[in-house]
């Protein structure tokens, strides 16, 4: 799931990988010398802290006092350390004294340790700093006081190093392990707190940019008006659903892609759904964790993985998502789209689950099969580190793992056994295909080790294993290749891969995900990708033998499998091309999908915007009217709906209906239009058009035959 990184060597800790960490409530601010923060000795939990900017925390019995501290390895940018929630117990116009105690055992002979709050949005402010000598153990005090307009509503506090730009171009002086052991934030008094000026920041996560990374006539990415990676399917009912870790919620939260990626602030999940793999419809976020997700013990939600099975005669949705490195979680639902609900209100998969960690191993980018005889695997694990130093240099970390579930899909039954794939750095994967099992997984990078063994999978590839059981054995005799190069090679944008293989009208495909969009975006304003990543599908063929063909991943993807139907009720945020807008979850029903949970609709519309669909049947008759339901926010607007280009000076452009959404604004209302000249299979451009700002918002359109 994330970003490589290269890591340095763990030393002795504890075995032991703490595999959730408690959700800290709102409470009311602290008394004068009360003790804030909780668990501030790390001992023998990691209870209340969780990691910021990319990481892991351990425990280990190196420490100042008590039995164990916090262990803070595979950091992946100078932000990586220990974080914890003090919303509603901090108040602005107050003085509070901090402290905590630092320990770094590799890198330069001093370094700078800092104490940092963070405010929400993109405020930080140091509170306090030390300078650390390597090998002993130091301590970090100060006094600070909140500003008086400072808004608290969300607040953190977190140990960091100095920051630089591209740490990892100096890893070992910028990126080291370290220690921490007890950290103490007091309130001592101070100014009377005032009301902060500032109102709540509040996130919105859109991607309004006009940059068309995806041109028209081209499956890739998916979507281009939003984020979307470590794609997982679902087929049902003839839709192909993709699951993909939100990092438009990051993008949004790091100043709009101002700032790299680093999955710190996603806690939703994102869904799309086709019928022909070309047209992709928007179903918007599942809450998961967090104070507002079902889940509300975890902290992040990554990498999901999501199963159908029928019990007792009813079918029953399963979603397993990575709480970041430290465990897994399951969600339930009765319908694809959810409303999903926890049903255990913990992890599934922790490091107290019989076989499934080893002390080092990550526990998180789960995928799950039901067999053919109803029971259920969950695939999980990556990292790991040994005596090479860095999981990113190891042939054979053995962190990977694959246990059985229960027959509620809820529950794990046995222990976990041990995945052997060689080089594997993440991203298990799993389909059955003509009684063989395959299981396919990132490789690590292996920079700096001991070399790649003859015959094992390049850097950063997607690499794959044969079977006869859904339990292996996986060892090395099973490894069969390379199914998926490096996305640099295609695009021009590294990093590792996330993959998942589904069959669909009789074909093969391959989502993955590529920094296609950012690419996009960053050179739209002439910056570099921040590691933005977005879904990609690509056909995948079998050899004789069963094994697949090397997949040349690109911009054109796949073919449309369905025509689309215009002459039935089709959501707005069906997009096969865009240029502008967004997407928003409204309250109003939907029309093509009545009785969902969610319905979203097109906002985010100003002049010259437009979407695009694909593949649209109008028969031999053609089309009578058409009927758009909008909201207008103007007395200006108009929706032009063109055939063959959205641009009105193309010679292929062709005018064949105009939709007025010039009156009632501000509320939802059915427009129509005479059609004249919609015959054939056509692609169709809804465009906007009107003065300056927002014209409308836009939720369904149809046609009605001649």
């Amino acid at each position: 799931m994330r970003r490589w990184q290269r890591k340095t060597a763990i030393g002795a800790l504890m075995a032991l990988m703490i595999g959730s960490f408690a959700a800290i409530p709102a409470t009311t601010a602290s008394a004068a010398g009360e003790e804030i923060i909780i668990n501030g000795g790390f001992e023998n939990n990691t209870n209340g802290w969780e990691i910021r900017n990319g990481g892991n925390l351990y425990l280990d019995t190196d420490r100042t006092s008590g039995n164990t501290s916090g262990f803070i390895t595979h950091r992946e940018s100078t932000q990586s350390g220990p974080w914890q929630n003090i919303s509603g117990k901090v108040q602005a116009g107050k003085t509070y004294t901090v402290s905590a105690k630092v320990k770094y055992k590799s890198g330069p002979a001093t370094k700078q340790f800092i104490i940092t709050n963070f405010y929400g949005g993109g405020t930080y402010t140091n509170l306090a700093a030390g300078t650390m000598t390597k090998d002993q153990w130091g301590t970090i005090s100060g006094t600070f006081t909140i500003p008086a307009n400072q808004n608290v509503t969300e607040a953190r506090i977190f140990i960091e190093t100095p920051f630089v730009a591209n740490p990892g171009n100096d890893h070992d002086n910028n990126l080291m392990n370290f220690r921490v052991d007890d950290v103490s934030l007091k309130d001592v008094g101070g100014s009377t707190p005032t009301n902060p000026s500032n109102p709540i920041m509040t996130t919105n996560e859109t991607v309004e940019t006009g940059v068309q990374a995806k041109k028209i006539g081209n499956g890739n990415p998916l979507v281009s008006h939003k984020f979307g990676a470590d794609p997982f399917h679902l087929v049902h009912n003839g839709r192909v659903y993709m699951y993909m870790t939100n990092d438009t919620q990051e993008w949004a939260a790091r100043g709009n892609g101002s700032s790299k990626n680093t999955y710190g602030a996603i806690n939703t999940l994102s869904v799309i759904s086709s019928t022909d793999l070309v047209n992709w419809t928007d179903h918007g976020n599942i809450a998961v964790a967090g104070r507002n997700g079902a889940a509300k013990w975890a902290n992040n939600s990554w990498a999901p993985a999501v199963a159908k099975k029928t019990i007792n005669g009813k079918d029953k949705f399963f979603l397993y998502f990575s709480n970041n490195g430290s465990s897994v979680g399951v969600l339930t639902a009765d319908s694809p789209v959810g409303p999903w609900t926890d049903p255990i209100g913990k992890p599934l998969i922790n490091a107290q689950t019989p076989g499934a960690s080893d002390g080092k191993n990550w526990l998180f980018d789960p995928a799950v099969l039901v067999d053919d005889d109803g029971q259920g695997y969950l695939y999980f694990g990556g990292g790991g580190e040994d005596g090479s130093g860095s999981s990113q240099n190891e042939n054979n970390p053995k962190s990977t793992r694959v246990i059985k579930l229960g027959a509620n899909m809820i529950s794990t039954s046995g222990s976990a056994s041990v995945i052997d794939a060689p080089a594997v750095f993440e991203s298990s994967g799993i389909f059955k295909r003509n009684g063989k099992y395959y299981y396919s997984y990132s490789s690590n990078f292996g920079y700096g080790g001991p070399g790649r063994l003859p015959g094992y999978p390049a850097h950063g590839v997607i690499a794959y294993m044969m079977a006869d059981s859904p339990m292996g054995p996986w060892t090395p005799a099973q490894y069969k290749g390379t199914v998926l190069p490096n996305m640099y090679q295609f695009f021009q944008v590294g990093g590792n891969n996330h993959q998942s293989f589904f069959e669909f009208g009789g074909k093969w495909y391959i989502s993955y995900h590529a920094g296609t969009l950012d690419k996009a975006l960053n050179n739209n304003v002439g910056g570099n990708t921040k590691g933005y990543r977005s879904t990609h599908l690509n056909e995948v063929t079998f050899n004789g033998d069963g094994t697949m063909r090397v997949v040349n991943a690109d911009y054109k993807g796949v073919g449309q499998v369905a025509r689309l139907n215009p002459y039935r009720a089709n959501e707005a945020e069906t997009i096969g091309w865009q240029s502008g807008v967004t997407t928003v979850s409204i309250t109003e029903g939907s029309r093509q999908f009545p009785g969902s949970s969610v319905n979203l609709a097109v906002n985010n519309i100003d002049n010259n915007d437009w979407i695009g669909v694909g593949g649209v049947d109008f028969g031999s008759s053609g089309a009578a009217s058409v009927t758009a339901k909008v909201k207008p926010l103007t007395s200006t607007g108009t929706i032009e709906v063109r055939l063959g280009s959205p641009d009105r000076n193309s010679s292929s452009s062709k005018l064949v209906a105009t939709l007025n959404a010039n009156t009632t604004t501000n509320q939802w209302r059915d427009i129509n239009a005479t059609v004249t000249g919609a015959t054939g299979v056509q692609n169709v451009y809804f465009v906007f058009r009107g003065g300056s700002g927002k014209l409308m918002e836009f939720d369904s359109w149809s046609f009605t035959q001649r």
